[in-house]
């Protein structure tokens, strides 16, 4: 990244769900925390994502604007192709769960997995069970699990809710940091020099579509 106000920090999204027949089984409200971050809303009838979708967030952190652009990839089979074409670019990813639903919480190590294959050997990443605010009646994962699957990988981990705004901010603002960091890192060690994010030509376009479906809960 280089140096001035501004630079951008690329973080794009991954949705981990459970590869299902039914699409809208497969949600974990990814894309409903994106929408929080960067407009502040909310809405319980959205998104499935169809290949892939982004926002722009333009962020102040540790007295420099940074401006985010979050990349919101769709978690079905069919469009796994698509969505690992883009890993290459990534300086952040997250890795999404339903803590409602046990099936997502057990294929992150595939994502894991597959993001090794694909992805920079250094890219940053943060484990995140969404849905927080659900009645504890209906969590499969408890938040004991999160962490210690977070700790085998060594990498941070959250319980957030895009319903109730809980740890939205303080997710991307982490993977900001830790993507910040590490570009300081390997500048001081390094000749200075620019580094140039690739953007996929949907950007000009705003992403491809998306089709509307009630899956986002929270």
């Amino acid at each position: 990244m280089g140096h001035g106000e501004n630079d951008g920090v690329s973080v794009m999204m991954v949705w981990v769900c459970e590869t299902s027949e039914k699409e809208e089984s497969g949600c974990v409200g990814k894309s409903c925390l994106l929408l929080r971050f960067s407009d502040g809303s909310f809405t319980t009838s959205f998104i499935t994502t169809i290949g892939i979708d982004f926002k722009i967030r333009t962020i102040e952190l540790d007295g420099k604007r940074i401006k985010l652009q979050i990349w919101d990839t769709a978690g079905q089979e069919r469009f796994r192709t698509i969505t690992t074409a883009y890993y290459r670019g990534a300086m952040g990813i997250l890795l999404v769960y339903d803590v409602t639903d046990e099936a997502s919480f057990n294929n992150i190590k595939n994502w894991i997995r597959n993001i090794e294959q694909h992805a920079s050997d250094n890219v940053n990443k943060i484990l995140v069970g969404n849905k927080a605010d659900m009645d504890e009646s209906k969590r499969a994962v408890p938040t004991s699990r999160g962490q210690a699957l977070a700790d085998e990988y060594g990498i941070k981990f959250f319980e957030t809710s895009a319903k109730t705004n809980l740890n939205v901010e303080e997710v991307f603002f982490s993977i900001a940091r830790d993507i910040k960091q590490r570009l300081a890192d390997t500048d001081s060690r390094a000749e200075p020099q620019t580094i140039k994010i690739n953007q996929p030509d949907q950007a000009a376009n705003g992403g491809q579509a998306a089709q509307k479906s009630a899956c986002c809960g929270s």
